[in-house]
């Protein structure tokens, strides 16, 4: 008998994460694996984004000028990165695979080169598995119901490093069970490791502890193509006098440096500990404190507690509780789960930067050319092949596409730089402005032109949030656009995520799901049997069969929701330094919310039901008049 999974609590969790080691410079590589001995440096604007450890070891780096980049290392191979869509394959490849060794389906991508897995219950399972008497032939189960998939190893000695390194590598029959998970959770990331670069060609770093914070950060110790485990104990035991391995660590840390703490937030962490401001180097493209701060330093500040970081960091753009969150994350605490898989992505944006942008003219082509990427990239992410009975071996015709997912919120945001101040300089920001309507129905006309789709999103859409942002007719001076297709919803999957139902992959598998519910009349012969559904009806035809009923299509015009004018939320969000720019990750829940002209249906906050737009007031006098 197999044996039973544990419900884990915080501190029970197992969670790696995978940081694919110059990302962008192995796509290219895998693509041309004689550029791997090569330096390699990927171009973005004119400066390198990214460049493989060859180009590292010659003196390149990462955010270096193309033009300082050539005379460092006049042999360097430069490859254009502006396409983002060979990443983005490779990034969504990888996570398929990785996401096959999961059982509880807690598999989270943030960007295109970092994942984490929370292996907590195949950990569990394997745990329960061992020979305690004989750890060195341990056999590693990767599926549950198959005990021949899977890898052998040995249960007594960790795989990879350790942090402490002074730590005990190897462990007993009485071994501390925290220790024992963590020493099967890193023979997993080892083996899945090799997996990546054998049968993918990607080299990874890893880390291996309790939640996602320290398992990103003890990854970093030993780069690239390495991986790290931290070991226990993770709190202070007065009785053994061990030291918290995971507040040591996570000490040493500049502030600046800690995930989820943003620029702005470090910024003013600095200043209350430096008690002036922080001096930050002049001229990079991101800036870089001069001074280090460490967590050490801001977590003994006198008098600091959850209360006095909430006082000290609150402000727009900033969620509420924040300083309980990062009261925990000086503390190595992490409470947030690792987020379910998904089969279609939280948002889609597309986002350009640039010396200057001021006048309608030059706004209006980078609104095309930006919506014409957002859509091809919404056809390729959010659709998949339709299951079609019609001439199946014509190979000739074009399979036709069908929805899987579909975005309710369209968003744009913009980065105004502010004006120049009295001593001639100009103040740098990180802030962005946003505002977001409702997806218009036509952008899902998969039988349109992507381009012309984009004039008409370009002219209805986002040109009237654009002058609700900018009333200006001029001088805006923006240094990046970014719009978004967000709120995406699964609607044709069977994912567990799904809030839609794949009709069409109802009816194929109606037969299996029903057969227990239907009757069959002893002594009848079979070419006689009535199967009757669940609800009494009959059905069947003369063979017996199951006849099956006709297949309505998702139409690709279901509208899209918007919030009536009613409910529209009154202010615009400041979109700070602090919260997650990466793609698929930008939170919109402060942004303004307006009536775009074509909005066909809303969704009502109070019971998300969704209807015309004309029957809005009418539903809300109904909630008012019902308490």
């Amino acid at each position: 008998m197999a044996p039973a999974l544990r419900h884990p609590t915080l501190e029970d969790r197992i969670i790696i994460h995978f940081d694919y080691d110059c990302f962008y410079a192995s796509v290219i590589e895998a693509q041309e694996p004689a550029l791997k001995s090569q330096p390699l440096a990927i171009q973005q604007k004119q400066i390198i984004v990214t460049c493989n450890y060859e180009a590292r070891r010659r003196g390149l780096y990462k955010l270096q000028l193309i033009t300082e980049a050539k005379r460092v290392c006049p042999d360097v191979i430069i490859v254009l990165g502006e396409d983002l869509t060979p990443f983005r394959n490779a990034s969504k490849a990888l996570y398929q695979f990785l996401r096959k060794y999961s059982w509880n389906g807690r598999v989270e991508r943030l960007g295109f080169d970092e994942v984490w897995m929370d292996v907590t219950d195949i950990v569990a399972y394997n745990e329960d598995c061992l020979n305690r008497q004989d750890l060195g032939k341990a056999f590693f189960h990767t599926v549950k119901h198959d005990p021949t998939e899977g890898f052998a190893f040995d249960a007594r000695s960790f795989a990879g490093y350790l942090y402490p390194q002074s730590g005990q590598r190897r462990i007993d029959v009485d071994a501390d069970e925290l220790k024992l998970r963590l020493l099967l959770g890193s023979h997993l990331a080892m083996h899945l490791r090799h997996k990546l670069e054998e049968d993918w060609g990607y080299t990874s770093t890893v880390g291996i502890s309790t939640n996602r914070l320290l398992s990103k950060l003890v990854g970093n110790v030993h780069k690239p193509r390495g991986q790290t485990t931290l070991l226990p104990p993770y709190s202070f035991d007065p009785a053994t006098q061990l030291q918290n391995n995971a507040q040591v660590f996570i000490d040493g840390h500049d502030i600046g440096a800690v995930p989820w703490i943003g620029f702005k937030s470090a910024q003013k962490l600095r200043e209350a500990v430096l008690n002036r401001p922080a001096d930050f180097h002049t001229g990079l493209v991101y800036g870089g404190s001069k001074e280090a701060v460490t967590v050490e330093m801001v977590r003994k500040l006198e008098g600091l507690a959850p209360e006095a970081l909430e006082k000290m960091l609150a402000g727009p753009g900033q969620p509420k509780g924040i300083g309980a969150k990062v009261w925990g994350l000086l503390h190595g605490n992490d409470e947030c789960e690792v987020a379910q898989a998904k089969n279609v992505p939280r948002q889609i944006s597309i986002e350009d930067s640039y010396v200057r942008l001021d006048t309608m003219k030059q706004l209006s082509a980078e609104l095309l050319s930006l919506s014409t990427r957002l859509i091809q990239r919404i056809r390729i992410d959010l659709t998949e092949d339709a299951e079609t009975h019609e001439h199946p071996m014509d190979y000739s015709k074009e399979t036709p596409k069908e929805w899987i997912g579909k975005p309710h919120t369209l968003r744009l945001t913009t980065r105004p730089r502010l004006p120049v101040g009295p001593d001639g300089l100009r103040p740098r920001t990180f802030k962005r402005v946003s505002r977001t309507g409702s997806m218009p129905p036509f952008v899902f006309n998969l039988g349109d032109n992507a381009e012309a789709l984009a004039e008409r999103l370009v002219s209805e859409s986002l040109m009237f949030l654009f002058k609700k942002l900018h009333p200006e007719k001029s001088g805006w001076n923006l240094s990046l656009v970014n719009i978004a297709a967000t709120d995406i919803v699964d609607t044709g999957t069977d994912s567990k995520t799904a809030v839609g139902r794949n009709i069409q992959s109802m009816f194929k598998n109606q037969e299996g799901v029903l057969r227990e519910f239907q009757i069959t009349e002893v002594g009848v012969e079979e070419s006689h049997q009535q199967h009757l559904r669940p609800g009494g009806e009959e059905s069947g035809d003369a063979d017996g069969g199951t006849a099956a009923p006709h297949q309505d299509k998702e139409t690709p015009e279901t509208s899209s929701s918007s919030s009536p004018q009613g409910y529209m939320q009154s202010s615009i969000a400041l979109f700070n330094d602090d919260e997650d720019q990466e793609d698929e990750n930008i939170s919109a829940a402060n942004s303004i919310e307006d009536d775009i002209p074509g909005s066909q249906e809303f969704e009502c906050p109070i019971c998300a039901e969704f209807m015309p737009s004309f029957a809005a007031e009418a539903h809300e006098r109904f909630h008012h008049d019902n308490g």
